[in-house]
């Protein structure tokens, strides 16, 4: 299909999920890599009872926390 019949496809609101390659979708600056870090154990006790809190897991509330603060970060340090 050319690039310009999947955009109309699109526009017209036609379903283009089969039309799409998603066994080859990357997204970009996702890929994972592992690290190790030490935590005292009061810091594990309370990321458990926030991860518990939210019904997440204690790498998934360390992980939207970074991004936050990483976010937060971010947008007070950008040039104008």
């Amino acid at each position: 299909m050319k690039a310009h019949e999947f955009d109309a496809k699109f526009e017209s609101d036609d379903d283009i999920v089969d039309d799409l390659a998603l066994s080859k979708a990357k997204r970009p600056r996702q890929t994972q890599k592992r690290v190790n870090v030490d935590f005292p154990e009061w810091m594990l006790a309370s990321l458990d009872r926030e991860a518990s809190r939210v019904g997440v897991t204690r790498q998934s509330i360390i992980k939207m926390w970074l991004a936050e603060r990483l976010e937060n970060v971010s947008h007070h340090h950008t040039p104008e």
